[in-house]
């Protein structure tokens, strides 16, 4: 009896090593490819940019510059509709290119230096002469101009930007609620489209009015693609690291605390898009 038994309990016993074997192999195997998988992922959130956000430098100051626009802070047009505006520009060349090498470096304009027109903080136009027209719908606006240097950057002094409110129709109602001596802020850059060399370094851009940025006071909150940036002083600034495709911009001007200021422009989201 024991001749026989013990031939199937070393068979037995060879049979259960070699599937232990097999499985501990095989779980061997698994945890490999884990480790290679989970490397790999490491490996390409490393080299993936990261998005920065830098202080642009080296552009020309024009502290002279002026924007003139000789109507009262407060205007009433009775019909919408097209209506003619008609600037001064004193010590600021339109049409223009910047000199430096930001204009480089950054999407400049082919046309030169121009005006950025913004009504109620919506994207702006450009305007590369002084007189121009345009179609201003019916109620009560906030019209903000300013100088912009070839590449899109504005020009920061006192004498650079116009800011009026704007009452479009007998009966319009300030449905906004403007406020035009509160805090405020306005969106310029960046804006549409980039492609190639372009993708590298955008510009991001803004006016402040009635306020002063600083590390104690007020301050811009800055989202992009989901990276908050707080900005304590007012200049430009350029982003790099951003990926291929939409991009989500997102400011807010936001108090001592980080809290929202209000008014209606004070967080604004705009969209981009970046192609090779």
């Amino acid at each position: 009896m024991n001749m026989k038994t013990k031939p199937l309990g070393i068979i037995l016993f060879l049979t259960s090593f070699c599937v232990f074997t097999a499985c501990k192999q095989k779980k061997k195997d698994v945890d490999h490819q884990e480790t290679a998988v989970s490397k790999s992922e490491v490996e390409t959130k490393e080299t993936a940019p990261k998005i920065m956000l830098h202080k642009l430098e080296d552009s020309p100051a024009y502290a002279d510059a002026s924007l003139i626009w000789d109507t009262p802070a407060d205007i009433k047009v009775a019909e919408a509709g097209e209506m003619d505006f008609s600037f001064t520009v004193e010590n600021y060349k339109l049409g223009a290119q910047t000199a430096g090498p930001n204009a480089q470096k950054l999407a400049n304009s082919g046309k030169g230096q121009h005006i950025h027109f913004i009504l109620d903080n919506q994207p702006y136009s450009a305007h590369y002469e002084p007189v121009f027209k345009k179609d201003v719908p019916k109620g009560v606006h906030h019209l903000v101009a300013f100088l912009s240097r070839s590449y899109h950057e504005s020009v920061k002094n006192n004498n650079s930007v116009v800011v009026r409110k704007l009452t479009v129709g007998e009966d319009s109602k300030n449905t906004l609620g403007l406020e035009m001596e509160a805090p405020t802020l306005i969106y310029s850059r960046p804006k549409g489209t980039y492609k190639g060399e372009q993708t590298k370094q955008i510009l991001l851009d803004f006016f402040v009015l009635n306020t002063k940025l600083s590390e104690n006071g007020t301050k811009v909150r800055a989202t992009i693609n989901g990276e908050k940036f707080i900005i304590t002083e007012w200049g430009p600034n350029v982003i790099t690291g951003l990926p291929m495709g939409e991009v989500t911009i997102q400011l807010e001007l936001v108090d001592a605390t980080e809290t929202l200021i209000p008014g209606p422009f004070n967080k604004v989201i705009r969209k981009i898009t970046l192609k090779p």
